[in-house]
């Protein structure tokens, strides 16, 4: 896909901050005792950089060069190997934890998504584990996503913006493509510029996700819809999926 502009990057973190969803996996990598921990789709490093502690090897891994030069611009960034790609990239990197946090998952659509849980594997050690959340497809979360529900506009940092969803295809498997539409106002009452962004998620249930899981030699040992390890109901919005490397 083209890489993101790198006016909307600025925003990315006031708009995605850290909360319960980071405490989760950065709880999970002191549970496990993780001495490296991998994480895939790091998108600006704002959570990468808080796994950083003493005696742990973190890697922060993004296919975006517009992300990845504000998570190397960061506080901490020194701490982390930074690189640019995909989950081919991981390699055997011996690790004890890997994670995808936010819509990372969902981004990895069709064949990419069982050879991403592939490369997973190969980069985990024996009983690593793998940790991810997911949107619940019965939640049917896109049916929301049209101009009229998502229409607004913001004072930001990169000037005034307006922005609005729409989505344009839902398929069979379950991919949900849809256009960011945002109009940055300039300065002096110049026209809006529109920086458009096409994106698609992938859909995939509960059982999908768990056998994937299994055919890629892991083992799950949890699933649930809630930061706190919630118990997951059938149509609940998140799922937080945790395996372990068989």
């Amino acid at each position: 896909m083209a890489d993101y502009d790198p006016r909307l990057v600025q925003l990315y973190d006031s708009d995605n901050p850290d909360g319960a969803d980071s405490d989760f996996f950065r709880s999970l990598a002191d549970d496990l005792d993780a001495r490296k921990v991998v994480d895939l789709g790091c998108g600006t490093g704002l959570l990468t950089v808080t796994f950083s502690t003493a005696g742990r090897d973190v890697v922060g891994i993004d296919p975006s060069p517009a992300m990845l030069g504000a998570a190397r611009a960061r506080r901490g960034a020194e701490n982390v190997s930074w690189v640019l790609g995909d989950s081919r990239d991981i390699g055997d990197a011996q690790a004890d934890l890997v994670v995808m946090s936010g819509n990372v998952a969902q981004h990895i659509t069709g064949k990419a998504w069982h050879q991403a849980l592939r490369d997973i594997r190969n980069g985990l050690l024996p009983g690593g584990t793998l940790a991810f959340e997911r949107r619940n497809p019965l939640a049917r979360a896109w049916e929301q996503w049209t101009r009229e529900n998502t229409y607004g506009t913001r004072n930001t940092a990169i000037g005034e913006l307006v922005e609005w969803y729409e989505v344009t295809s839902v398929d069979r498997r379950g991919d949900v493509s849809f256009t960011s539409h945002n109009l940055l106002t300039a300065s002096g009452g110049e026209k809006p510029e529109a920086i458009t962004e096409h994106l698609t998620l992938s859909f995939l249930g509960r059982e999908e996700v768990s056998a994937d899981l299994e055919a890629s030699g892991f083992h799950l040992t949890g699933i649930w819809s809630g930061w706190h390890r919630e118990p997951m109901e059938a149509e609940s919005p998140l799922m937080v999926f945790e395996a372990r490397r068989q």
